[in-house]
């Protein structure tokens, strides 16, 4: 019953209508039916998890999130570290950038244009020296360049580009050239320009905390240093700030991520911004870890350091790496792998998703066939045994608008309408996909371990052979062809059970010499002619 239909029902009868809405249910395409359909929740980086608990962390501490500068002048350094600036320098990476060449149109240049087909008139000539006037100065952007030289020539943007590359070959000689100014290597430099700015505009304490990348030169990256972590730091300002208030924000911190004792234990890099004697390291044991580990590090800015952004207050500046607490809480060995796993982890594929990527190839597309492929199926189960030669009627009538008749037939002598493996079903077991039979017989073990350990599919052998058979008589119709065939005879591949399966899942089993094992006798045949008359 159609809808609409139903809808009228309803009003006379709502509790045969209600019936009736429950047979218009369609069985739906395999790949819309468990396990190959599957809805999952977007996975999450464990760096940004957790970047978002220490977030969380401070600000139920009463600190107030900020963001501090990350473009660093070197003077910066030298203020904050005095004489120990030029070593801290060396770990900084210098911003760089190409300088804005002065171009010159002499003669040479104007004869390779006309060479090329440009008209060179005064006019056009006078406009592209203003263009390069206006790139020289800083005025033009480096990425409208071509745009502008092609409108001041009259000429396409392809053509102008042309001009660009063999006219003016001092543009693509350019080498950058690096200025003073450096990417932030540590948080406390951001700060120190920040609370320059706000020291006394606010009422004290100040508590204030930033979660943002910093960059490093490191020799080399390993297991434990990238070129580019995240510092999670905060600051406490105040007319007097006592170094135990860094043993207090770090306990309350840290406790959040289910530590239960500390340990605060003198560092031995007395970094110049903090005060002789204060720079401390903060051990944390986790239960669930059973070991000590180093956390945090906090200290008493130095009233020198302080004094040269003409801040009055005392500060406490505790910073912790996100990477080494990421770590630390998920027993990762390598932070290469836990922050770059696409590049640095192998790879892996679960049952669960290798299932995913099996599909039944030809399928049905429209509602008549897909209630033949259910007619073949059923007349398939009932007659699968039945001696050979023989013939039954799966389907006759109206089909997409044309009177049909479909069999099932076998007509060797001798044998069975279907061969055994037609009721195999698919099963992925430890990556590899196996064809397992209903019965337990002369089994493999790992057929034995794939029946009872391994993730069913749901797709018999049977089941993907009627969609292509249903599959081809819709093609048949549509086409107008008189009749067709549809006989498969020993499955050897996927492709013979009409089964496709993603170029990822299959690089994943023969890069893991796992099996896709789906051998077996099917000998089904389906025969559909069309009949006289509509």
């Amino acid at each position: 019953m159609k809808k609409k239909d139903i809808v009228k029902l309803s009003r006379r009868d709502f509790e045969r209508a209600w019936l009736e809405s429950g047979r218009s249910l369609k069985k739906p395409h395999h790949d819309m039916q468990y396990p190959r359909l599957r809805f999952k929740a977007g996975k999450s980086h464990v760096l940004y998890d957790t970047i978002w608990m220490i977030r969380e962390a401070y600000l139920r501490l009463g600190f107030s999130e900020m963001v501090n500068p990350l473009f660093i002048d070197e003077e910066h350094i030298y203020k904050q570290f005095g004489p120990e600036a030029p070593a801290v320098l060396d770990r900084c990476f210098y911003l760089g950038g190409l300088p804005r060449p002065d171009i010159g149109l002499a003669a040479d240049k104007i004869e390779m244009m006309r060479d090329m087909g440009i008209d060179t008139d005064p006019g056009r000539i006078e406009k592209l020296k203003d263009v390069f006037r206006s790139y020289k100065k800083g005025d033009l952007p480096g990425d409208d360049l071509v745009l502008e030289v092609s409108e001041a020539l009259g000429v396409e943007s392809h053509d102008g580009l042309r001009v660009l590359e063999r006219v003016f070959p001092e543009i693509q000689d350019l080498e950058p050239v690096a200025g003073r100014t450096t990417l932030r290597s540590h948080m406390t430099s951001g700060w120190f320009i920040s609370l320059s700015s706000i020291h006394d505009h606010y009422r004290m304490p100040l508590k204030l905390f930033s979660i943002d990348r910093c960059f490093r030169r490191e020799q080399k990256e390993d297991s434990s240093h990238l070129m580019t972590y995240h510092s999670a730091s905060c600051v406490v300002v105040d007319d007097e700030v006592p170094l135990d208030v860094g043993k207090a924000v770090a306990e309350g911190l840290l406790e959040h991520f289910g530590f239960s004792r500390f340990r605060f234990r003198p560092d031995e890099k007395k970094s110049k911004y903090y005060i002789p004697g204060t720079q401390t390291e903060v051990y944390a044991y986790h239960p669930r870890l059973g070991e000590w580990v180093e956390i945090a590090t906090f200290g008493l800015y130095s009233p020198i350091a302080l004094s040269m952004y003409g801040i009055d207050k005392e500060v406490m500046n505790l910073g912790v790496g996100v990477e080494r607490v990421a770590m630390v809480l998920n027993q990762e060995r390598d932070v290469r792998e836990m922050v770059y796993p696409q590049i640095y982890s192998s790879w892996s594929l679960s049952d669960r998703d290798i299932a995913e990527m099996l599909r039944i190839n030809l399928h049905p597309v429209t509602s008549d066939g897909r209630e033949l492929m259910e007619r073949i199926i059923e007349t398939w189960e009932a007659h699968a045994d039945a001696a050979s030669p023989c013939s039954f009627e799966v389907y006759s009538g109206e089909f997409l608008g044309r009177k049909i008749k479909v069999d099932a037939v076998e007509v060797e002598k001798n044998t069975r309408l279907l061969g055994p493996a037609v009721w195999n079903t698919i099963y992925i077991h430890d990556g590899n996909i196996l064809g397992v039979p209903p019965g337990t017989g002369l089994d493999t073990e790992l057929i034995v371990r794939a029946r009872k350990e391994g993730l069913n599919t749901g797709i018999r052998y049977m089941d993907a052979l009627a969609a292509e058979a249903a599959y081809r008589i819709e093609e048949m119709v549509v086409r107008g062809d008189e009749k067709v065939e549809i006989r498969s005879t020993i499955a050897r591949s996927l492709s013979d059970l009409n089964l496709t399966l993603e170029d990822a899942a299959m690089r994943y089993i023969t890069g893991r010499d796992r099996e896709i094992d789906l051998r077996g006798p099917l000998f089904s045949t389906i025969t559909c002619e069309l009949k006289s008359g509509r």
